[in-house]
């Protein structure tokens, strides 16, 4: 039996119907054919405790707000140009909102001058975009959501002189060079240490923010400082390395170590004795606060240019 030519005319037109809704729904995000803003969420690393209990802030928000969120990272924090593609590729997809933690302060403002132009709205969370090249290239943000990481470095250095009684010999493991958080991390440190006199600094070198880097780095350090009283380490990560390298020598308890994040991990190792303190930021309420602020953006509501988020030091 012959199929009638018109039956077949209106098969062709509903297969076409239906491809083209598949089509509509991977554009803004399978959330908007629903009625979903999509946020997107884009962290250094989720390699990291820290970026992933971020993740789970923004979650909980996401789905207590009713928004897709979608979260994306590079592999490795120091992988900027990776961070790049990954929010170039989401301007491309029309996302209705970007939340990102930049790997580059200065890296990232050509993509933030990207989205501005898609008519995209930034918010920056936990590493502040460098605001001269920014303001330099005609881009801008709608806030930025972090803890004040100079006064978390200075924090860290008041608990180091206050332990080591104003005397002994410091170092200090450093994040990426040029990095913003890192550098003002140990702006914070190096501002308070230089209160007490009795106080030096006999090594300050990066360890690019990775565990295994911070026991290379800490070992190379302890052997050309063998008396080396305390680190202090600009993210748990390198802590965490430099505590195993200090154990490897037998010299666990004999120097003081601070970190910043208060990773899970971390304060396990201060029950343990073997670090002393960290500085906790609360990643999980930055994620959750950066797409809470991206909703109200989206609902066309005001928000902050400044929202800070608690620090404190724990110990």
């Amino acid at each position: 039996m012959k199929t009638p030519r018109s039956l077949i005319t209106a098969l062709v037109a509903c297969l076409l119907v239906l491809v083209g809704c598949n089509r509509g729904e991977k554009g803004a995000g399978a959330g908007a054919a629903a009625g979903q803003p999509t946020i997107a969420l884009v962290v250094k690393t989720l390699n990291n405790p820290f970026f992933i209990e971020m993740q789970q802030g923004a979650e909980e928000a996401a789905k207590r707000l009713g928004v897709r969120l979608e979260v994306q990272a590079a592999d490795r924090e120091v992988d900027v140009e990776r961070q790049m593609q990954i929010v170039e590729n989401l301007i491309e997809r029309k996302v209705n909102a970007l939340c990102i933690a930049p790997s580059g302060s200065r890296e990232i403002v050509p993509v933030v001058v990207k989205a501005n132009k898609a008519g995209i709205p930034v918010l920056v969370v936990d590493t502040r975009v460098d605001e001269k090249a920014l303001a330099a290239a005609g881009g801008k943000v709608a806030t930025f959501i972090g803890s004040d990481n100079f006064d978390g470095g200075r924090i860290a250095g008041a608990f180091v002189t206050e332990k080591l009684g104003g005397q002994g010999s410091v170092a200090i493991l450093e994040g990426i060079a040029g990095h913003e958080t890192g550098d003002a991390r140990l702006r914070g440190f190096r501002e308070s240490i230089a209160k007490a006199p009795g106080i030096r600094i006999v090594a300050s070198q990066p360890a690019n923010w990775e565990r295994d880097q911070g026991f290379n780095v800490f070992q190379n350090i302890l052997q050309a400082h063998p008396g080396v009283n305390a680190l202090f380490a600009c993210n748990d990560l390198m802590a965490l390395g430099a505590s195993e390298a200090i154990a490897a020598a037998g010299k666990t308890g004999k120097v003081l170590v601070v970190g910043f994040d208060a990773q899970p991990e971390a304060r396990v190792a201060i029950k343990k004795g073997t670090m002393a303190a960290t500085v906790a930021q609360f990643p999980s309420r930055m994620g959750a606060t950066a797409v809470e602020h991206a909703a109200k953006l989206l609902r066309g509501e005001k928000i902050d240019a400044f929202t800070p988020v608690a620090i404190e030091l724990v110990k």
